[in-house]
């Protein structure tokens, strides 16, 4: 696993976020190389902007997902790049503005492991 997806688990009227500390799951992101997910769902929209802010303060990568299951999913994009500049992340903070060679080498670096 390398992008942490739906991180709250909201569905906007419907269902409210999972009481999770964030900022803790920011912290094992940052340290285990991982990135999350800006979800373009207008079900979901989650990372909320703040959330999304904070993730890039910490230095943890931004995917932004239109969670497709239709073709007509794709225009979703615009709600999650609403999300992430409203929520101030740079482009270089997303891994979607990356190369593919630049999105390879990130997703197959060795990162660290957690013994248990």
């Amino acid at each position: 696993m390398n992008i942490l997806v739906h991180p709250t688990g909201r569905l906007i009227g419907s269902r409210q976020p999972y009481d999770v500390d964030l900022e803790a799951v920011f912290a094992a992101a940052k340290a285990h190389g991982k990135g999350i997910e800006i979800n373009c769902s207008p079900d979901r929209l989650d990372l909320k902007d703040s959330h999304a802010r904070r993730a890039a303060e910490v230095g943890v990568p931004i995917a932004i997902n239109t969670d497709t299951h239709y073709l007509s999913n794709l225009d979703n994009l615009e709600l999650g790049i609403g999300t992430a500049r409203r929520g101030w992340v740079r482009p270089a903070q997303v891994l979607n503005t990356r190369t593919a060679d630049q999105l390879l080498a990130w997703a197959h670096a060795p990162r660290p492991r957690r013994v248990l």
